[in-house]
């Protein structure tokens, strides 16, 4: 685990949202998420998000045959966020185990994602984000992931490959559900970053506007 910086004094934007991101159009990440663009430079979150911890989750070696033989590949499983509401996932494979995890650190910064926090639990009066808002669920392949908000104090009720993800992303209380086959990191570490890309899709729905016909009947 590091904080690793993609940031360079000589990063040439060539999108329009890292465009906006260098000229301080948008200055923050949850501006960058909302603004509808994009996110293809992993440099432009390196930018918003100065510091981010990484986590490799799994190492495995993937051989595949081709004409020209035996290939073998490795595969890395990595989590990125910055312990307050961001977190990010993604795999990378390359010949090299080193460049695997470059590849999925890159990776996993443009599948950043904001995590709703809050305090969830029917038993907290905290006021201070320290869990989930609500309870949500993530699949992947066989693996179920379900988080429940849990009071402060509790810790995080899960094995360690979901309590690294949740860390991650600033989640300190927690209850977990994990279902399927778990021993499957790869699947158990997606699972869970699925539920709070869940989580944060979530919306309240919002009231229905009144048409314009519908104003001039109620006249």
């Amino acid at each position: 685990m590091s904080g690793n910086n993609y940031n360079d004094n000589g990063w040439e934007p060539v999108t329009r949202l890292g465009r906006k991101v260098q000229e301080g159009d948008i200055d923050t990440m949850e501006a960058a998420l909302n603004s509808g663009l994009p996110l293809k430079e992993p440099e432009l979150v390196d930018q918003l998000l100065p510091g981010l911890d990484d986590e490799v989750l799994d190492i495995n070696m993937v051989q595949r045959m081709t004409d020209s033989g035996r290939r073998v590949k490795f595969r890395c499983v990595v989590a990125v966020g910055n312990r307050d509401g961001y977190i990010g996932y993604a795999e990378g494979r390359d010949d090299q185990v080193g460049s695997a995890i470059q590849k999925a650190i890159g990776i996993a910064k443009l599948n950043i994602i904001s995590v709703p926090r809050g305090s969830g639990s029917w038993e907290d009066r905290s006021d201070r984000p320290h869990s989930l808002t609500r309870q949500t669920t993530g699949k992947a392949g066989s693996v179920e992931v379900e988080v429940i908000p849990a009071p402060e104090g509790l810790g995080l009720a899960a094995s360690d490959t979901v309590r690294a993800v949740l860390e991650l992303a600033g989640i300190e209380n927690a209850w977990t559900k994990s279902h399927g086959n778990t021993r499957t990191t790869v699947n158990l570490a997606k699972a869970t970053f699925n539920a709070l890309e869940n989580a944060s899709q979530s919306r309240h729905p919002r009231a229905r506007e009144t048409t314009r016909d519908e104003a001039e009947v109620t006249e």
